[in-house]
C-alpha cells in the first residue's frame, strides 16, 4: 500500500492538463465519454506508472490481438475474414489512445453483434438431432490451438462439437445420478430421455448466454473490457474499475454483506472458487475447496438458476442475500463428481479473517501455530483491526502457554499492508532492514525495523503456497534472508512484487482529488519490491527451504505464467547481519525429504497433481465409454486422497484457553473456532512442518546440553 502523499504530482499536472487544455479550446464538440477515458488512461500510464511499455504501434498490435481474444476466447465467433477485415485498426490504437477519434471500438462492437446475431439463428438447428455418442470423435477447448473458421460452414462444426460436448457432460452426469438414486421402474428415465434432458439443458444455457451477449450486455460493459485490456498489457496489476465496480468494491471491502464466506472468479467460461474464509458457512460445510465450479445457486427450495454464461459479479449477487436465509450450490469438483452443499447465509465480517493461533503438540514439544489469511489494516478508524497487532498478540498468548516452537500459516495469503509486513517481521529479528521498494526514477528506499527489541526468539516456520503473494512473500523473504526461520511450501510463491495505488479518472467539470469518479479509477502499479539480498520477489516469488508436493503445481496460476508480466530484476543488497542458525538446515531438509517421500498422503498428492495437470491439456473423446473411462479413472485418482488423508493420525490441537472463554459467549463464533481446530487436525502440510519444527527443537537441544 502506498500512501496518498506518495502519489506523484505529474499525475495530478497531466489529468490537470488535459482538463485545462478541453476547457479552453474552444472546441464545439467536446470528447465523448470513451475519449476522455482513453486519453488519462493514457496520459497516466505513461506519466506514473513503474515500467510503462511505449504506446506505439507495438502496443496498438498486442491491444488489437488481446482485445479480440478477450471478446472471443475459443475463436469461435469471429471468422478468419472479420479479423482480416479490422486489421485496418490494428496500427491505429494507439492513436486513438493519444486523442484521435474512436473507431476500433465501434467497429469490431458491431461485427461482434453482428456475429453474435448470427449464431444465435443457428442454435436451434444443432440441437434438433440427437447426439451420438458412439463415433470415436475428439474436441480440443484449447484456444491457444484454434484458428479463427475460414467459413461459417468450418464454424458450424465447431459449435456441433463444442455442443455435443457440453451435452455429453451433463448426460454422462445423468447417467451417474440415476445409478445413484436406484430410482423405480415408475420414475426411472431411459437413456434417450436422458440425452434429450442434457440436450435441452444445453439448449436453454446457450439461449441464456446469447441473450446475455446480444441484449443484456451493454457496449459500456465491453468498453471497459477494451480499457482493462490496455491496462493489463502495462502489467497484469494496473487495472480500470469502471464507477459501479469500484463502489461494489468498497462495499466488500467493508465486509458487511450476508453470504457464505467465499470468493469466486471466473475462469474459461465457468464460476469457480477463488478462495474460501474460514469459519464461515462454506468453509463449515467441508464440502467446498478453491478451485470448485459452482454450476447452479438456488434460493432455499427454489429453482436452481444455472450460472453459465454468467459473469462473477451476477453469481456473487445470487449468492449472496438476507441473514439466515438459505442457498444451495450445485457445484462440480475437481473429480468431476457434483455435489449439492446447503448454507445458511451470515454475515461475513472482518473478524473472521483476523490472525488467530492454536497449540500443537507433536512428539512431546508444544508448536504455536499462528494463522493470518492476509495483511489487513484498517486505516479509516484509530482503533481500527492491523495485522500486525493481532499477531504480536497472538505471540504473546503463545508465550504464556510456553511452546517451544511457533509456526506462521501464510499459504493463500495474497497480501495487503506493507507497514504492516515491515512490523511484522520486526517482531522476529533485531534493528534492521526488512525490503526494499524503488519508484519508476530508480530511486530505492529500505523499509526497516527499528525497533531493537525482539518479540519471539525461537524456532520458526513459515508455511507459503502458490497463492501466498506480495506481503506474503516480503515476510517470507525476510525471514529467509535473515536465516531467522525455515520456508516450507510449494516450489515457489506466486511472485507479485509490485505495488498499486487507486487514483480517479475525472469529467472535464471536476478537479482530481479522489479515487472514486464518475468515469472511473485506475489501480495503478507505482513500486517495485526487493528483497534486502537485493532480488526482486517480482515473477520469481520466494524459493522455500523445504518444497512439499502440491496438486496445483502445475497449473499456470503465478505471476510467471502472465506474458506481460513485469520482468525479474536486482539492485544493491542491503547491509544487514544474518542470523546464525543453531541447528543444521541440510539435515533438517534431508529428514523432512526422507518423511515426504514415504508419506502415502503426499504420495497420493503427486498424483492428483499429474491428473490435473493431463485434464489440463483440454482435449476431450466424444464418445460416451472413452469420457466416462476417463472421469473414473479422475475420481478414483482423488478417491485415493481422500482416503489417504482420512488414514493419517489426527494432530493433536487445541484451543487457547483464553479463546475459548471469550467466544464462549457467542456460540456461533465458538462453533466456527472448534470446527477451524478439528480441520486443522487433519492438514498433512501443517502435520509436516510441525515435524519439521519438532527436529529444529531436538537440534538446538543438543547444541544447547553440548
Amino acid at each position: 500500500m502506498v500512501s496518498k502523499k506518495s502519489l506523484p504530482i505529474v499525475i495530478v499536472l497531466v489529468v490537470a492538463g488535459f482538463l485545462i487544455a478541453f476547457n479552453s479550446s474552444g472546441l464545439v464538440n467536446p470528447p465523448g465519454k470513451y475519449e476522455q477515458i482513453f486519453v488519462q488512461v493514457t496520459e497516466m500510464l505513461e506519466a506514473a506508472h513503474y515500467n510503462p511499455k511505449k504506446v506505439d504501434d507495438e502496443f496498438s498490435k498486442k491491444i488489437f490481438t488481446k482485445y479480440i481474444e478477450t471478446l472471443d476466447p475459443d475463436k469461435n465467433v469471429f471468422l478468419s475474414s472479420d479479423i482480416k477485415e479490422l486489421k485496418k485498426y490494428e496500427l491505429s490504437i494507439d492513436d486513438e489512445l493519444h486523442g484521435s477519434p474512436i473507431q476500433f471500438f465501434y467497429a469490431i462492437d458491431a461485427l461482434y453483434l453482428k456475429r453474435g446475431r448470427e449464431l444465435a439463428a443457428l442454435m436451434p438447428a444443432l440441437f434438433q438431432q440427437p447426439f451420438q455418442f458412439q463415433a470415436d470423435e475428439q474436441i480440443s477447448l484449447d484456444p491457444d490451438k484454434a484458428e479463427f473458421s475460414k467459413n461459417e460452414t468450418a464454424r458450424k462444426e465447431i459449435w456441433r462439437k463444442r455442443l455435443k460436448f457440453m451435452t455429453l457432460e451433463r448426460y454422462s452426469d445423468l447417467l451417474d445420478q440415476r445409478a445413484l438414486l436406484k430410482t423405480t421402474d415408475s420414475a426411472f428415465k431411459s437413456d434417450v430421455q436422458l440425452e434429450i434432458d442434457a440436450r435441452t439443458k444445453v439448449k436453454q444455457i446457450m439461449s441464456r448466454n446469447f441473450e446475455r451477449m446480444l441484449n443484456k450486455t451493454k457496449p459500456d460493459e465491453r468498453f471497459d473490457m477494451l480499457v482493462n485490456v490496455i491496462t493489463n498489457t502495462m502489467d497484469p496489476h494496473t487495472t480500470f474499475f469502471p464507477p459501479l465496480e469500484k463502489r461494489s468494491f468498497d462495499e466488500q471491502m467493508s465486509g458487511k454483506f450476508y453470504g457464505i464466506g467465499a470468493s469466486l472468479r471466473y475462469d474459461d467460461g465457468a464460476i469457480k472458487v477463488a478462495t474460501i474464509v474460514a469459519g464461515l458457512p462454506a468453509w463449515k460445510s467441508q464440502q467446498i475447496t478453491v478451485g470448485d465450479q459452482v454450476l447452479k445457486v438456488a434460493q432455499g427450495s427454489a429453482e436452481p438458476v444455472d450460472l453459465t454464461g454468467f459473469e462473477t459479479e451476477e453469481a456473487v449477487k445470487l449468492i449472496r442475500g438476507k441473514k439466515g436465509t438459505e442457498v444451495r450450490l450445485i457445484i462440480k469438483k475437481a473429480d468431476r463428481s457434483i455435489r449439492i452443499v446447503t448454507m445458511i447465509r451470515e454475515e461475513v465480517e472482518l473478524d473472521e479473517t483476523y490472525a488467530r493461533s492454536a497449540v500443537i503438540t507433536e512428539q512431546g514439544k508444544k508448536m504455536g501455530y499462528i494463522f493470518l489469511p492476509e495483511f489487513y489494516a484498517d486505516w479509516e478508524r484509530p482503533n481500527g483491526a492491523k495485522c500486525s497487532q493481532d499477531v504480536a498478540k497472538e505471540i504473546l498468548k503463545l508465550k504464556e502457554q510456553q511452546v517451544d516452537g511457533i509456526i506462521m500459516d501464510l499459504r493463500n495469503n495474497g497480501g495487503g499492508s506493507l507497514y504492516d509486513v515491515v512490523q511484522m517481521v520486526g517482531f522476529f529479528i533485531p534493528e534492521g532492514p526488512v525490503v526494499q521498494v524503488k519508484d519508476r526514477e530508480g530511486n530505492p528506499t529500505v523499509l526497516r525495523d527499528r525497533d531493537r527489541t525482539v518479540l519471539y526468539d525461537g524456532p520458526l516456520a513459515v508455511m507459503v503456497n502458490e497463492f501466498s503473494a506480495s506481503a506474503s512473500e516480503i515476510f517470507a523473504a525476510a525471514i529467509q534472508d535473515y536465516g531467522r526461520g525455515i520456508v516450507i511450501g510449494s516450489t515457489s510463491t506466486y511472485g507479485k512484487g509490485t505495488v498499486q495505488r487507486n487514483i480517479g479518472l475525472e469529467s472535464a467539470s471536476r478537479v482530481l482529488n479522489s479515487d472514486n469518479s464518475e468515469l472511473g479509477t485506475i489501480k495503478l502499479t507505482l513500486q517495485k519490491f526487493y528483497r534486502i539480498n537485493g532480488g526482486s520477489t517480482q515473477l520469481k516469488g520466494v524459493t522455500p527451504d523445504i518444497i512439499l508436493p502440491d496438486q496445483y503445481e502445475n497449473l499456470k496460476y503465478r505471476e510467471k505464467d502472465n506474458p506481460d508480466a513485469m520482468p525479474w530484476d536486482e539492485i544493491q543488497r542491503a547491509f544487514y547481519t544474518r542470523i546464525t542458525p543453531t541447528y543444521d538446515l541440510e539435515t533438517i531438509k534431508r529428514r523432512s525429504s526422507s518423511r515426504v517421500s514415504q508419506d502415502s498422503s503426499f504420495s497420493a498428492v503427486r498424483g492428483v497433481s499429474a491428473m490435473i495437470e493431463k485434464s489440463n491439456q483440454k482435449f476431450y473423446s466424444l464418445k460416451l465409454d472413452t469420457y466416462r473411462n476417463e472421469q473414473k479413472q479422475m475420481r478414483s485418482t482423488f478417491k485415493h486422497l481422500e482416503e489417504s488423508n482420512k488414514g493419517q493420525q489426527a494432530l493433536s490441537i487445541q484451543m487457547l484457553e483464553s479463546d475459548e472463554k471469550r467466544l464462549s459467549t457467542d456460540n456461533d463464533k465458538l462453533e466456527r473456532r472448534k470446527q477451524w481446530i478439528k480441520n486443522l487436525s487433519r492438514d498433512i502440510y501443517i502435520s509436516e512442518t510441525c515435524k519439521v519444527v519438532s527436529d529444529v527443537i531436538s537440534q538446538i537441544t543438543l547444541v544447547k546440553g553440548s
